[in-house]
């Protein structure tokens, strides 16, 4: 079974930065991507960032600029660095990793949240 476990989340104050991680753990992992989505208290989830291969990204047009994802494929692991910290950035980020393996064709795989407040 293919977990995505997260961490890095926390109350900061606005104009600082945080920094989310998540790490695939399986066996025979094939990862054609992964990404950060995030929900906020009453809002639909939206694609924060995304990346394929391993430069390939795509922003939200509010985190371009600020955010920047990237990628450690030895260690099946997506970061999310996040500069100048709005209020508007507090959500629940879940990362998503599409994953291939010995028995499974690509398959969307999803971390268990983790929760970021901006907050003065």
């Amino acid at each position: 079974q293919v977990q995505l476990v997260e961490s890095g989340g926390g109350l900061v104050q606005p104009g600082e930065s945080l920094v989310l991680s998540c790490a695939a753990s399986g066996s025979s992992l094939t990862i054609y991507s992964m990404s950060w989505h995030r929900q906020a208290l009453g809002m639909q989830r939206e694609l924060v960032a995304f990346v394929t291969g391993d430069t390939n990204t795509t922003y939200l047009d509010s985190a371009k600029g600020r955010f920047t994802i990237s990628r450690v494929n030895a260690k099946n692991t997506v970061y999310l660095q996040m500069n100048s910290l709005k209020p508007e950035d507090s959500a629940v980020y879940y990362c998503q990793a599409i994953v291939e393996t010995m028995e499974s064709p690509p398959t969307p795989y999803w971390g268990q949240g983790a929760q970021v407040t901006v907050s003065s």
